[in-house]
Order: C-alpha cells, then structure tokens, then sequence
C-alpha cells in the first residue's frame, strides 16, 4: 500500500511537471502539434522508454508506447487519453488517463513481469478541438476514421491542418489517416481512466467509479446576419438587429433543454459584429452543443432548435444560416470489460457505482474500432477545464491499483 501511494505521489509529481508546457504563460494551454505538445511528448517518450516500453510517433501525432507480450500472435490491450487541453485548463484531464496505465506498466517492469497480452498506452494528439474547431483528431487517426477533407481546416493564423501535421513530423496522407492500427480481431479492448468531470461521485463519497455510456453529442455553427446600423438613428421598429434575435435563440435553447429530461444544451461562443457600443449589431456567430443519453431524444432536440433559430429570424427579419459541425450517437461501454472493472473495485472494498458520461471522451472513436471502457476518478467539485481542476493523491492511488486488478481479470480469462 505504501507503495502504490509512492507510485500515485509520482502520478501527480508528473501531472505537475507536464502543465508546465503551455502556450499561454499564465495557465494551462496546450494545442494539437505546437511546440508544447512535442515537448510534452518528448518527455512521455522518455518515460515510456524507462518503463521497458517501445515509442513511436504516428502520422497525426500521437505518442504510442508498447510493453510486449509473453508470447507472439497476442493480442492488445488498449489504455489512453489526450495530452492537449482547453484554454486555461487544469492538469488531470486527459493527462491522467496516461500517467495511470504507465504506472502500472512500470510496476510490471519492476517485477519482470510480461502479461500474456501486450499494452499500448496511447498519448493522443488531440482531444479537445482546440485548435481546429474539429475533436478527436488524434483516436479518429487510430481508428481508422478520419475524414481527409479537415485537412484543409485552417487555424487562427490561417496554418492549414495539413501543414501543422508536417510541421510538427507527421505525415497528413489521406490513406495512412484512414487506416486503423490494428484489426478488431488483435485487440482485447480500451480502457480510458479519467478525471469525471462533474460532482456525482464526490456526492456519492467514492474515489472512482464505472462509465455506463458516454452521451451522444451534436455540435453545430449558427450564424444571424441583419443589418448594422446607428445605435441612436435607427428607431427600435425598424431595426434588424442579429443580437437581439440571437439573444432570443439562446432563452429558447435554454427553456428547450430544461424541459427535456436528461437533456443539456449550451451555447459557448458569440462573436458579434460589427462589436462597437454605438452600433447596432450586424452579424452574430454562436456555437450550439447539444447532448442526450438517448439518440432519438437529442434527434427530435436539434430538430426543434433548428425549427425555433428559423421561427426566431424570420419574426426578427434576420438571415439565419445553420451548419452542423460534428454528430456523435450515444456510445455504450462493453459490458464484460465493465465487470472486470466492477470486480476490481469490489477487490478494494469499495461500492461499484455506474455514471453516464455527458462529456466526450477518446472512447467514442476507439468505440468504432473495438471494446470499451472507462474508470472515472472523483475530482473536487466537479471541478474541470478551469485551472481549479483537482484530484486526490489517494483516489490516484485506488485508480492504479483497480487497473493492476483489471489486467490480472484480463489475464484470467486467457488474454
């Protein structure tokens, strides 16, 4: 026990370590292929290679590392989770999901231990979408489905998705991008221990808990175009103001989701223009983000959003164009590897408690190429993508040692 809580210190040891690489020197901000991010995976590297592991860098980016197996024609274990963040973000998000799996790994090492099935750890490149406005970039690659045509996306400084990949040493070849690493047929499953981003199971006084499902999730751009004018000319009758009408969207989106059980939609972005007190606003762009656990439900949801941002500009005699961005169904995690985890929580004389995930994780797109599951760790206050971010030493430590049980369960049951 002293041990692991030595090994969990170390965890957090290296979580501080790696919120030092940022963009911003204020907080924590670490974009898909900057220079952050290669030096984040530099020392990854260097961990992962002490830990008796292979490294390698993929096309897109990603860090892989890989302990063998005992035998040849094994199959794979999958653990990971993404090393870029949001703006301003705290350190365990993302970053834990690898630190944990390679704590166990090295404990392997230590002992000269080799499973009867071989462990990829995964560093993805991009979770977040940060950068180019498009998430899972990094599991979408391993997958094997990766769209090409966001190649062509560009960023903030008009870097297109393409020449950032090959600047940071990838390759952006359409063929490689949609190749899957592996065959479904050589992978046991992936496991994906997590911070939980919300406040349940701090609520239920439990250091880590089991994911159900991980709530499907529409992202879409609207846009409100009337027409700009004088703030102090332009009586109130005769205005087309975008503001107003995007204003009144945003109320509706409000009212819709708290009517809908289990419903939860946000809009997290404005720009308005042309953004000056005196005049009244031409053109507005917002973010929509849309979620349900239950696919029809988030269906009919955006199909009335869409009817209501339509509704709304026509009254306001605003132009209101729509465009969806991303569609993600409700994936569900894979019922054996959840009672593996199951077990190895019960080995810890803990309750085994099962959460729906509202927030996306790496498993949607691993869930397109093999099982999954996911371990979720309590975090103070629910507390996430704010430097505020927290965790315990101790719930680390349960963490490490539920994913040792899970290995020994999967080794039980032949690899």
């Amino acid at each position: 026990m002293i041990i692991l809580d030595a090994i969990a210190q170390t965890v957090m040891e290296r979580c501080d370590i790696l919120a030092h690489y940022s963009e911003d020197t204020d907080r924590l901000t670490r974009r898909f292929a900057t220079s952050p991010m290669r030096q984040v995976n530099d020392i990854m590297a260097a961990w992962m290679l002490a830990a008796g592991m292979t490294v390698h860098h993929d096309c897109v980016g990603n860090i892989i590392g890989r302990y063998e197996a005992l035998g040849t024609d094994a199959g794979t274990m999958l653990f990971g989770s993404h090393l870029d963040t949001v703006c301003a973000a705290g350190k365990y998000d993302g970053t834990l999901g690898v630190l944990v799996p390679l704590a166990c790994v090295e404990r392997l090492h230590e002992q000269g231990r080799h499973l009867p099935f071989a462990i990829e750890i995964l560093g993805f490149a991009d979770e977040e979408g940060l950068r180019y406005h498009t998430t899972y970039l990094g599991s979408r690659a391993v997958a094997g489905i990766f769209d090409p045509a966001i190649l062509q996306f560009v960023d903030d400084n008009n870097i297109s998705m393409a020449d950032a990949i090959r600047r940071f040493g990838g390759q952006p070849d359409p063929d490689l991008l949609r190749t899957a690493r592996w065959q479904r047929d050589e992978l046991l499953g992936y496991c994906e221990v997590h911070i939980e981003q919300g406040p349940v199971l701090e609520a239920q006084n439990l250091p880590v808990g089991i994911v159900s499902s991980i709530s499907g999730q529409h992202r879409y751009a609207l846009s409100f175009r009337g027409n700009a004018g004088h703030a102090g000319t332009v009586p109130m009758e005769m205005r087309h103001d975008a503001l107003c009408a995007a204003a009144e969207y945003i109320l509706a989106v409000e009212t819709l989701a708290r009517n809908t059980v289990g419903l939860v939609a946000t809009v997290g972005q404005l720009q308005v223009l042309p953004g000056a007190s005196n005049v009244i606003p031409g053109s507005v762009s917002a973010s929509l983000d849309v979620r349900h656990q239950d696919d029809m439900v988030l269906a009919e949801a955006c199909k009335n959003l869409y009817q209501q941002a339509m509704s709304i500009g026509q009254e306001r005699r605003v132009t209101v164009d729509w465009q969806c961005i991303q569609e993600h169904k409700t994936i569900f995690c894979a019922p054996h590897l959840s009672l593996f985890l199951a077990r190895a929580i019960e080995e810890e004389h803990l309750p085994v408690y099962a959460l729906a995930s509202g927030a996306g994780h790496d498993a949607v797109a691993l869930s397109e190429l093999t099982d999954v599951a996911m371990l979720f760790v309590r975090c103070k206050g629910g507390v996430s993508h704010h430097p505020d971010e927290s965790i315990k030493t101790e719930d680390v430590a349960v963490s490490i040692r539920v994913v040792e049980h899970f290995l020994d369960h999967l080794c039980s049951m032949g690899g």
